[in-house]
Formats: structure tokens, C-alpha cells, sequence
């Protein structure tokens, strides 16, 4: 006796997908996905430049926690998905900035701490709109209220000597009786010489001085950017004779000419800076003639403070003279661990709050842009690295 299926039977009026529809949704489905992954929990960046070597090398790929500090609400909407200035590959604009909104921020479980390397809007890129300005990396060295300062190339935070970073490097000239040291040599020690079409960095390079006897130039030492750990073991050399660490001093007077923050007012060096107050919101300055030289661009360019002119002895607020102001946000000073190499806030000023992007939490993947031979590289031992 054969059985009868007594269930009715649902017959579906949906049409079946066709394959590139299926396609289709599963590409949309991860797009959205990713998207909202790189907003609100964590992005992935690589480093470019050695302004953070050698905390962070050049090719290390890591991953930003945007969940510490907090994720930012979009400033520009109108952007093409996935994407930061430009579409891939092109130099076409991957966004609109015909529609501007407030900066929000989500609640975060931590704030910036002094010493946490941060990922940041670099703030004085004012061709794009801040949520979408060039990513930098640094290390936070003042918070908002801090005082920081460096003197003979030491960092030191409201009067204290601070704790340098254990990877951090300086410039240091070693003079020798070895005339052969070369890549090979320097690369056992993780001295090596970037030499990338426009961004070439020598780590180390001989120095030459012009002897009248042999009416020559003739090999004196060599320039070394590096960590004191390194310098160290070079001591060990029979051949090495004394090294020396690069101080730029502070001039006898202020340049007009000079680049470094605080312009002509302030006779401040790389190695030589401050004490510089690091702004911090609800607090009030006088506008006399030296704040108005450290926090006039502050004012000007990042309090959303409408039209606002400054000269050397006055600021006016939409053509109304101002004598003292209260601080909107929040500011940071950020410096690379690669002290001689970095253009940071010794150079360009603070860093608002709503131009933090993210910390930075560990790496994935490392690779060497200029490796001895194909197997060396990837740096195995930089794999899944915490970042300190």
C-alpha cells in the first residue's frame, strides 16, 4: 500500500533570484557590512612614512580601535563607500562636501591618555573637510591642560621628565676609524635607508670633511638615526672612536624664518621646545601678543568660530575685537617616537578633538618595502604585535 501525502502544499508566488541578483545582494550585504565594521569598531591602516619607527616600520599593517575614544558621527555623509579622499585608483573626489554636519562623538570606554599612539585628521589640510583629511600617526604627548616641553631633546609634561618610548630614535653622529661600513652592515642593526621615489630616508650616511693635506674629502664618521640601545653596542667597537647625540639649540634670537610652531615670536627648536600649555575646553587665555602667536590658528581655524581675523596683536570674532577667549574643545600635542623624522606638532600645532580618529592597537602584517631578498620580506617577527 504506497502513502498518500495528505499536506497541502504551499505553492510560492516569490520569483527565484537570478544568479548576478544573488550576486548582487551578497556584494551590497558585504559592502554595508564593511562599512559599518570600519565606522564603528575598527580600521584597518598601513604605515607609510618613518615618523614612528621604530615603534611602527614602514609597511607594518595595523588595525584602529575606534571603539577606545569613541566613534565620530560623519561630518560628510555624501561619500562613496569604503573609500577616504578618492576613488580607488583615480584622482576622481570620493565625496560631496555640498552637505556638512556636527561632529558627534559616540561614548567611548577610554580617552586619550598621555603616551597612546593615535591616528588622527592631520589639521591643517584645509583642501578636504576634517573627517576626511589625510590620516597621520603619532604618539600623544600632552593632553588638554598639560604643559609640555623638551629640552636637549628630553620630553618632559608639566615639569616631569617623561618615560621615552623604549623603540624611540634620535640622530646621533658616530666618527670612526672604519671606512667600511655599508647597507650590509648597518642593516644588521635595523639601520636601513629608504629610498623610495619622493620620500627617501637616510637612516645612516657618511659624513666628509675636506683634509688640506691630501686636497680631498676624506671620511670622518657617519649620521645615524637610531635608538639608544643601538648606540650602545656601537660603543662596543674597537673602531669606534665617540658618538655623539644631535642637539639643535635654541638661536640666539627668534627667526622670522623659522618653521617650527610659535613662528618669529618664539626661539624654539625640534630639540629645544616650549613650554607650550596644550589647550583644554572651558578654559580661558588672555589675548595678549604671545597667545594670540600660540593659539590664534586654534581659534581661527578649529572652533567653528564664523569669520575670524588675526593679526600679531589682536583677533576680531566677526569684525569684533576679542581680548580673552574660552577654549570649545579639546586639543592634543602629538610627536613621532622617530624624534629627527617626524613633522608633528613641534612643526603644525595641536590636534582638535574632533580630528581623533582612533588608537592604534596592534599589528597584522609587516612587510620590508627594501628587503635583503625575497625571503626577508615579511617581518615574521612583527606579526600580531601589540602596540606599545
Amino acid at each position: 500500500m504506497s502513502e498518500v501525502n495528505t499536506k497541502p502544499q504551499i505553492k510560492s508566488d516569490k520569483p527565484k533570484k537570478s544568479p548576478a541578483r544573488e550576486w548582487f545582494d551578497s556584494i551590497l550585504f558585504a559592502v554595508v557590512a564593511a562599512t559599518l565594521i570600519r565606522w564603528l569598531f575598527m580600521e584597518a591602516f598601513t604605515i607609510p612614512t618613518p615618523s614612528m619607527e621604530r615603534s611602527l616600520m614602514v609597511g607594518d599593517f595595523l588595525f584602529v580601535s575606534k571603539l577606545h575614544y569613541g566613534t565620530r558621527t560623519p561630518r560628510t555623509p555624501l561619500q562613496v563607500p569604503l573609500t577616504h579622499q578618492k576613488i580607488w585608483g583615480t584622482e576622481i573626489p570620493s565625496f560631496s562636501d555640498a552637505i556638512q554636519l556636527p561632529s558627534f562623538r559616540l561614548p567611548g570606554f577610554t580617552h586619550v591618555k598621555n603616551g597612546d599612539i593615535v591616528v588622527f585628521n592631520f589639521p591643517t589640510e584645509e583642501q578636504y573637510p576634517p573627517d576626511l583629511r589625510t590620516n597621520y600617526i603619532k604618539r600623544c604627548i600632552g593632553i588638554p591642560g598639560d604643559v609640555v616641553e623638551v629640552r636637549h631633546r628630553q620630553v618632559y609634561v608639566n615639569g616631569k621628565e617623561t618615560q621615552n618610548p623604549p623603540r624611540m630614535q634620535l640622530s646621533y653622529f658616530l666618527e670612526t676609524t672604519n671606512p667600511d661600513l655599508n647597507d650590509t652592515f648597518f642593516r644588521q642593526f635595523d639601520i636601513v635607508n629608504d629610498y623610495r621615489k619622493g620620500s627617501e630616508t637616510y637612516n645612516w650616511q657618511p659624513i666628509e670633511q675636506y683634509n688640506d693635506s691630501t686636497k680631498a674629502n676624506a671620511l670622518v664618521g657617519y649620521k645615524l638615526v637610531t635608538n639608544a640601545e643601538t648606540i650602545e653596542k656601537f660603543r662596543q667597537f674597537d673602531w669606534c672612536k665617540k658618538i655623539v647625540p644631535y642637539d639643535e639649540e635654541r638661536p640666539a634670537k627668534p627667526s622670522p624664518y623659522s618653521q617650527i610652531y610659535g613662528g618669529a615670536l618664539m626661539n624654539w627648536t625640534i630639540d629645544n621646545f616650549g613650554p607650550l600649555t596644550v589647550p583644554k575646553k572651558g578654559v580661558t587665555i588672555k589675548l595678549d601678543s604671545v597667545n594670540i602667536a600660540l593659539y590664534g590658528t586654534v581659534i581661527q581655524k578649529y572652533e567653528d568660530n564664523g569669520k575670524v581675523e588675526v593679526t600679531p596683536t589682536q583677533i576680531t570674532v566677526d569684525g569684533k575685537p576679542v581680548t580673552s577667549y574660552t577654549f570649545k574643545q579639546d586639543y592634543y600635542f602629538m610627536m613621532g617616537d622617530n624624534r629627527h623624522n617626524s613633522y608633528d606638532s613641534r612643526y603644525w600645532g595641536f590636534v582638535p578633538e574632533d580630528h581623533i580618529v582612533g588608537k592604534a592597537v596592534f599589528i597584522w602584517m609587516s612587510i620590508d618595502p627594501n628587503p635583503e631578498s625575497f625571503w626577508n620580506k615579511i617581518r615574521w617577527n612583527r606579526l600580531f604585535r601589540i602596540i606599545e
